[in-house]
């Protein structure tokens, strides 16, 4: 094997496949990266047995073939280079590294590419087509209400639905939930409901360039996504996701309209003197006024009045501050309302106007 290309043009995709296989540091096949050249074109392929890259770029090869080599080390070496071509030559074992102006030599040992794990493949008849950005969107108003409790895994993922034409997307911690929904035009190939691991949908966000189609399959076990010159796919989570519709309040009666950005800027005062284990935010709702307290013991408390459209009785309320302030975040519009019905239910947070999302953070104890 034998190929040229220019250092950046492989220098993104190899550093793609490292973040595919980071947590695995031994000289094992799993850490290396598959490369293979023929007919103008390298693929490039990486594992860690439950999520799976590949993508391929254009370089000139001399001599087709293919091989695998530690990515991590064969990554270094890319970024250690000066601009420019360089030729990639697989002898005797190793491949041979060399910038094409320049006295720069490096080798590197190889594992033989039939060795390396097959990657799951899926017909592809079974993918439908969306917008990328329809999907960015999802996973940007769900992932981060994700729960980090191993013990529970079956909340470890996004959950994701079809119906009629709509595709939704829910995660739960069990004190926080967000949910999105979008219509699409496109037909969508009949799943059953599936909880997406959160590795993979960090991934397609950080890939994902936003623009044209992407296209999505679902099996029994794995997701395959495909978009620009990349594809990836993951096993799914196993297990029962929680009756989220439950936790849905059907009717909240108070309702006040707020600047986001205010509130934003509001939260990241007052969170600077905050108890950084429980994160417990004071909030009280009273007549065009919401007042933000918290407190850090033995250092010091803060207090800033906003402004916003309320009319009704005075409540306080406790939340985590990040299951506000990241919501917060990911919405566009200047304007949200967020809905109550008394301190210690559901508080609900949606745009002005209303979009096809919404997030719910349930109060902690007042003490």
């Amino acid at each position: 094997m034998k190929f040229t290309c220019h250092k950046n043009v492989i220098l993104k995709e190899i550093a793609i496949a490292q973040d595919i296989i980071s947590s695995r540091n031994s000289l094992s096949i799993l850490s290396n990266v598959l490369l293979e050249a023929d007919n103008g074109t390298l693929k490039i392929k990486a594992t860690d047995l439950k999520v799976s890259f590949e993508t391929q770029i254009p370089v000139e090869v001399s001599q087709a073939g293919s091989t695998t080599v530690f990515c991590d080390k064969f990554l270094g070496i890319i970024r250690s280079l000066p601009d420019g071509d360089v030729e990639f030559n697989l002898t005797d074992g190793r491949l041979l590294i060399n910038p094409v102006f320049g006295k720069i030599n490096f080798q590197l040992k190889s594992i033989s590419s039939d060795k390396f794990p097959e990657i799951k493949e899926i017909e592809d008849d079974k993918y439908f087509e969306l917008p990328q950005n329809n999907l960015i969107d999802m996973i940007s108003h769900t992932v981060f209400s994700v729960s980090d409790d191993e013990t529970r895994y079956f909340m470890n993922g996004v959950y994701l639905e079809h119906q009629e034409g709509t595709l939704s997307m829910v995660a739960t911690d069990g004190r926080r939930l967000s949910f999105i929904k979008k219509d699409l035009s496109t037909e969508i190939k009949d799943f059953d409901p599936v909880i997406i691991p959160t590795k993979i949908l960090h991934l397609i966000k950080k890939l994902s360039s936003r623009e044209g189609n992407l296209y999505l399959a679902v099996s029994d076990k794995s997701i395959f996504v495909k978009f620009d010159n990349q594809k990836i796919s993951s096993n799914l989570i196993e297990g029962q996701f929680p009756n989220y519709k439950r936790v849905i309040p059907e009717h909240q009666e108070f309702n006040i309209n707020v600047n986001k950005n205010d509130l934003i800027e509001a939260l990241r005062r007052v969170s600077l003197l905050i108890e950084q284990k429980s994160r417990r935010l004071y909030m009280t709702f009273s007549t065009g006024t919401i007042t933000l307290n918290s407190e850090e013991s033995e250092i010091g408390i803060a207090k800033e009045e906003i402004n916003c459209d309320y009319e009704g009785d005075g409540l306080t309320v406790a939340l985590n501050y990040l299951y506000l302030l990241e919501p917060l975040k990911v919405i566009e519009e200047e304007e949200i309302t967020i809905k109550f019905t008394e301190a210690n239910k559901a508080i609900s947070i949606i745009s002005v106007p209303e979009k096809d999302y919404f997030h719910i953070v349930m109060p902690m104890q007042l003490d």
